[in-house]
């Protein structure tokens, strides 16, 4: 890979157990298992596709690869460093590197925002300055859309060109993770091969890493190197991509062999 880390993101081992009330504010407090002991490593360049049901943890581990939650116990390494414990400003130079695609790309983009400051936000978060006519092209062109776009807002656009603002705000920051979550699932069927293609492009293009997320196999074959299977807060099956699909593993057995293989 030519970096000095093993690989680009490891999560080691990670727990993240909520307390709920049972039975109204006065009722017993029992722990929700939401992650519960997790091991997974995703190197440059690379497509992890993460699959399960609804509820069974995927969006969790997201947040805690982002670090917007922290986890009860276990370790999350990014670049060679330990972000577990990591405050918000101790964070915010590491999060240049990993950005998040949400689900729904209407609700994650600001109505009120013409798409050219939408797109230049994350700059002007990160590193205090507007982006330049010529950045905002160059985003908009990566992701299929027209310079003229920049001057327009959300709502002018359908569901799938505003998934390709959100990738471009996304990419703002020339990042080296993105977690995908649910990418196109609020799409319709005949747009989401379109951003799909878009995704394989990047990841060539931009030499990116993802971890997407998805319940439709037929969706994460196409994009992943990898998948790992959730169920219930655990990673049930994992490997390469053809391997998963090709030969899964029977019901019941746990995967604790997460490490990607070694770069060529």
């Amino acid at each position: 890979m030519g970096s000095s880390y093993e690989a680009l993101v490891r999560v080691e081992d990670v727990v993240a157990h909520y307390p709920v009330r049972m039975d109204g504010a006065l009722g017993r407090v029992r722990r929700l298992r939401a992650v519960d002991g997790v091991s997974l490593a995703i190197s440059e360049g690379e497509a992890l596709g993460l699959v399960g049901e609804s509820g069974c943890g995927k969006s969790t581990i997201a947040k805690l690869i982002l670090r917007l939650l922290t986890p009860s116990s276990g370790r999350i390494v990014f670049m060679g460093e330990d972000i577990t414990g990591l405050g918000r400003r101790d964070m915010r130079p590491i999060r240049r590197n990993m950005q998040i695609v949400f689900q729904d790309p209407f609700a994650s983009l600001n109505p009120g925002m013409r798409v050219g400051e939408i797109v230049s936000e994350p700059l002007v978060v990160h590193n205090r300055r507007q982006a330049s006519p010529g950045e905002i092209t160059e985003l908009l062109d990566l992701v299929g859309l027209h310079p003229g776009d920049a001057r327009k807002y959300p709502h002018e656009f359908s569901g799938g060109q505003r998934q390709r603002i959100s990738i471009a705000r996304a990419l703002a920051l020339r990042p080296k993770l993105l977690v995908l979550d649910e990418p196109v699932s609020a799409l319709d069927v005949s747009i989401q091969a379109q951003i799909i293609n878009l995704l394989i492009e990047l990841k060539q293009k931009l030499g990116l890493a993802y971890l997407f997320i998805a319940h439709d196999l037929s969706v994460v074959r196409h994009v992943s190197d990898r998948v790992a299977v959730m169920y219930m807060g655990r990673i049930v099956e994992h490997g390469l991509r053809d391997e998963v699909f090709s030969q899964p593993d029977p019901p019941g057995v746990v995967i604790t062999n997460t490490r990607p293989p070694d770069p060529k």
